[in-house]
């Protein structure tokens, strides 16, 4: 079965961000951020995060949230993934900047070979369910490809957290019964609960874990072995940039061994079609 970091960051290089996003991403990494983007910024750096955290596959997400965070373009995703089929791109899309939002995930796709989609409400400000994303959810249904919302929190000063309510994405999953959609980040800290019911009530609803303090997850979901089948990890790198110790963490969780296969990779591998990865 193979492991699947379903949450890997990329940004443009030069970085194009706020000041306090490169602030925080420091702190973070304990050391300057600019330097480490530099260091990332091509394939192979990507696949020896993945070799040395034990990952056969990693998915890459654009984010187009200038306002909020940083620039990851779709064109920087997609140069990254081109060539390495471990590398799998997620486009992203900010339907304030585009005029249409389904013509260019059709294009992406077509163009580029982009996999999935990653939207981030509380960063560009809308509600999941606004009718002006209709068309892309219709296209991305369309297509067969997931859909991933941040969803809960975020440290970033300028985000709005009222737009990371999972509750919204019922609505979606309603009116787009074949639509795949990642519930990203389960709604930490305040909507676990919806996340979940989410999750088991809506047959093609996920729940993803990344930046989780998963040694505590079995807090927040007791449940957890009974949803296991709907359970996407993900690492949030670099902004949780200890990946192979996250993986450690979900293998000493009392689960059964089949719950933890699930979790680190065989939903994903189910939902993108993947095959296991026999060498690194």
């Amino acid at each position: 079965m193979p492991v699947v970091d379903f949450h890997l960051h990329a940004y443009d290089f030069p970085l194009s961000a706020p000041a306090d996003f490169i602030g925080f991403m420091d702190k973070q990494l304990g050391s300057s951020f600019a330097k480490f983007a530099e260091r990332h910024s091509t394939a192979e750096s990507y696949l020896a995060v993945l070799d040395e955290a034990g990952v056969d596959y990693g998915i890459i997400l654009a984010e187009l949230a200038p306002i909020t965070s940083a620039l990851g373009s779709n064109e920087t995703v997609a140069r990254l993934c081109q060539g390495s089929p471990r590398l799998i791109p997620f486009a992203s899309i900010n339907p304030y900047l585009t005029a249409n939002p389904a013509r260019e995930l059709e294009r992406l796709v077509a163009e580029h070979g982009f996999r999935g989609l990653k939207l981030y409400p509380p960063y560009q400000y809308f509600y999941p369910n606004d009718a002006m994303l209709y068309p892309l959810y219709a296209k991305a249904q369309e297509l067969g490809m997931p859909v991933m919302w941040h969803t809960g929190s975020s440290v970033f000063p300028a985000s709005r957290l009222k737009y990371g309510d999972p509750l919204f994405l019922d609505d979606v999953a309603v009116d787009f019964p074949a639509l795949i959609g990642i519930i990203t980040h389960s709604g930490r800290p305040f909507w676990y609960d919806r996340a979940l019911a989410l999750a088991r009530l809506r047959e093609h609803l996920y729940m993803e874990i990344a930046g989780l303090p998963l040694q505590r997850l079995l807090t927040y979901f007791p449940e957890l072995e009974r949803v296991a089948d709907k359970v996407l990890f993900g690492s949030d790198w670099p902004s949780v940039p200890t990946i192979k110790k996250n993986i450690e963490t979900i293998r000493g969780l009392p689960l059964s061994d089949k719950a933890k296969d699930q979790i680190l990779g065989g939903n994903a591998a189910r939902i993108l079609k993947l095959d296991a990865v026999e060498s690194r």
